[in-house]
């Protein structure tokens, strides 16, 4: 039975190469006279033209970034962990290097060549989609029940803690509104966004820092993480209505965009939160999400980014509220967020590194007047809402100790300090040399806290 079989496998082989040899040999007649007048090319040279031409293939390009991207990162985030830092400055680090900063002024042919002009309506459009789930997932990780417990005792620091700094950030914005404000940028909207630019506070970054310190069960940790996750929702609140004004062009006709926005905010609290906790009695029963229930959380996520892009606040705001309704049920939220949040933190938000870095020309700040501005910028920063919240932490009754690592906490700005810098960027209220500036800020107030908090307990030991 074996040698039948090995004899018809032979047969059939020698089969197809006599039907090969024929076929090709007759149909060498037909190429000659059909290739009568066409230039011959040697296989070599062809060859060399396939291999080079495959260079500038947008999918080879990308593919390229995505390697270089995704290295960058990890290196740099393993090396942060390592000084005592968040990982993700580590890759925020690693975006701003790859950047014209460092790559694009000591390579500048090779950055030319892995991060061409014509690549970054890709880079740009992904590295929003990672922005997108990345915000779902930090609405996800508010628990609005707990917030409704503590929010009593950390309301004082959180609205501190964006007033101060707030009011600080307007009144600077009087000093660089003529000299570098964008032509055409109404003063109140390069204003109230410089404003919000200095009230943010990187809740995921916050908290990732009160873990590694181990005093998330503490009392100081629970102020904290209470006192930046009011202060977050109450920003981005804030960030949608500036945001509404700067697009409608005036105070009157933002009323537009925000009745609209109440509508959508209405309908996603009382008409689909509701419909979300029915499939999350189902799911937290058959202890998992099944594909078309996880179809259907994604097009509610895409439906509220949509909406919000159209009302004309921002997508990523649609896409928060729609993690803060998902239901309570933290088996529920559990299971969401490990499906996306490998995909989103890993491979899509270096993206976002990279095209805030593309962005960010540290040789910009070169002369004095331009250091003199930034470092306003990182002072104002800091006495806004490391000073804020420390004031507002004392007010209420905690120690000087305390009342100092909160205003340390607080200082942090991290992630999403980038993503409102890059909102106000695309929407050209911040000039590139402002825009630098400002990311220098981020970086240095979100370096600040751990240190700070060292030099805080060493002295109060």
């Amino acid at each position: 039975m074996r040698i039948r079989k090995s004899f018809l496998y032979i047969i059939s082989v020698a089969g197809l190469v006599a039907v090969l040899y024929f076929v090709l040999g007759a149909g060498r007649d037909l190429e000659a006279a059909h290739m009568a007048g066409v230039q011959q090319v040697s296989s070599a040279a062809a060859l060399k033209h396939d291999v080079l031409s495959a260079f500038p293939n947008p999918l080879a390009i990308f593919i390229l970034q995505l390697a270089l991207i995704l290295s960058a990162s990890q290196l740099f985030g393993y090396l942060f962990k390592k000084i005592g830092q968040p990982a993700v400055m580590g890759e925020i680090v690693a975006g701003i290097l790859l950047g014209p900063s460092l790559m694009g002024a000591l390579m500048p042919g090779f950055s030319a060549f892995v991060f061409p002009a014509s690549s970054m309506g890709n880079l740009q459009m992904l590295s929003q989609v990672g922005l997108i789930l990345f915000m779902f997932v930090i609405g996800m990780e508010l628990d609005v029940e707990v917030l409704k417990k503590q929010a009593g005792s950390a309301i004082l620091i959180s609205h501190f803690s964006i007033v101060i700094p707030f009011a600080l950030g307007v009144s600077l914005a009087y000093f660089l509104y003529e000299r570098y404000a964008p032509a055409g940028i109404t003063f109140y909207a390069f204003a109230l966004f410089c404003g919000i630019a200095m009230s943010i506070t990187a809740f995921p970054v916050l908290a990732r820092i009160i873990k590694e310190r181990g005093i998330s069960s503490t009392k100081l940790g629970t102020i904290a993480l209470t006192s930046a996750a009011v202060g977050d929702v109450t920003a981005w609140c804030a960030l949608a209505v500036i945001i509404a004004i700067a697009r409608a062009g005036s105070l009157n006709s933002s009323l537009y965009t925000i009745v609209w926005a109440v509508i959508y905010v209405s309908v996603m609290l009382f008409v689909i939160r509701p419909l979300l906790r029915k499939l999350a009695v189902n799911s937290s029963r058959d202890k998992l999400i099944k594909r078309s229930r996880l179809a259907i959380i994604f097009l509610i996520l895409l439906g509220s980014s949509y909406m919000c892009e159209v009302i004309g606040i921002h997508a990523l705001f649609g896409a928060f509220l729609a993690g803060v309704i998902m239901p309570h049920e933290w088996n529920f939220r559990k299971l969401l967020i490990d499906k996306i949040e490998d995909v989103a933190l890993v491979l899509l938000l270096p993206l976002f590194f990279v095209f805030t870095g593309l962005r960010t020309h540290i040789g910009m700040i070169n002369n004095p007047a331009l250091w003199g501005a930034c470092l306003a910028i990182i002072g104002v920063a800091v006495a806004g809402k490391f000073g804020g919240s420390a004031l507002a932490a004392k007010l209420s009754g905690e120690s000087t100790k305390d009342s100092l690592c909160i205003g340390a906490l607080m200082n942090t700005r991290g992630l999403v300090e980038l993503v409102v810098l890059n909102i106000g960027y695309d929407m050209h209220i911040l000039t590139p040399e402002i825009f630098t500036m400002m990311v220098m800020m981020a970086l240095v107030t979100t370096f600040m806290s751990n240190p700070l908090m060292n030099i805080i307990e060493r002295v109060y030991r």
